[in-house]
């Protein structure tokens, strides 16, 4: 089985870099199932419930959040409502909308258990991810189960697969928007990829204009942050397991998208 994991979508130009490449790899790369973190999507904040058709229609199966889940109302709606094709963090405090766990279908039978968290370290106080983590894999009854880890400090996210190392097939960290380079297979079968890295403006500052960002660092006074729109790459991640469930291969993607029309790549 494959999955093919879209890194946090960064606004417009993320939702045209996945909807002009993301067909040409399902047709090249034949994932059972590809999940996408939408957290960005909708000018950096949040999604929307037309976004995820967008999405949807370009090929996304299942979509993963974070800390900027309920920032768009119309979002924080829609998991209120129980769209049950959208997550968010599982361990947000009880009494949010929304749930952090899904159980999809995979061709010729069984399912994955999809499971999103989010960090503590240098992010707002939640629940712990690590027994939130545990108390979910107790009801699970077993198959392969992969984990999107939204967090801000590299240790956090790899003491997690560490932990979770043999009972889970992957772990791969979202949120920097920065995309890593030691994907691999830990000892008990887990594969892990500290950050996927991002969809969208590879042109600013982690998805943002850079103008406004440096103003920040420069001057200490705020100025309104606006998506970037230039340098569009799509990033990600490429899972595949066995009848096990244990991780037997993980390649980074990072493919850029060339040209007015949209649609012509360049994979680095």
């Amino acid at each position: 089985m494959r999955l093919l994991f879209i890194a946090d979508i960064m606004g417009r130009p993320g939702r045209r870099a996945l909807t002009a490449l993301l067909p040409g790899l399902r047709a090249e790369l034949a994932p059972s199932l590809v999940i996408a973190n939408v957290e960005n999507a909708a000018a950096g904040c949040g999604f929307t419930p037309t976004i995820l058709r967008e999405l949807r229609s370009a090929g996304v199966d299942l979509f993963t959040g974070g800390n900027h889940s309920f920032d768009n109302r119309d979002g924080a709606a829609y998991l209120a409502a129980g769209g049950g094709d959208a997550l968010r963090p599982h361990n947000f405090p009880p009494g949010n909308p929304g749930s952090g766990r899904a159980v999809l279908p995979l061709p010729g039978g069984g399912a994955l258990l999809v499971l999103n968290l989010i960090g503590r370290v240098f992010m707002q106080p939640v629940d712990c991810p690590f027994r939130c983590a545990d108390a979910v894999l107790q009801e699970w009854t077993g198959g392969p189960v992969f984990v999107d880890m939204h967090a801000e400090a590299s240790s956090e996210k790899a003491a997690l697969a560490h932990y979770l190392d043999g009972r889970v097939t992957a772990v791969i960290g979202t949120h920097t928007h920065v995309q890593t380079a030691d994907e691999r297979i830990l000892p008990q079968g887990t594969a892990f990829l500290s950050d996927a890295g991002m969809t969208g403006p590879h042109g600013g500052i982690i998805g943002m204009d850079s103008a406004a960002v440096l103003h920040r660092f420069l001057h200490q006074s705020l100025r309104r942050f606006e998506v970037a729109d230039s340098g569009p790459r799509l990033q990600g991640a490429l899972i595949e397991w066995g009848q096990t469930g244990r991780a037997t291969a993980i390649r980074r993607i990072d493919i850029a998208l060339t040209g007015e029309g949209g649609g012509a790549r360049e994979e680095r």
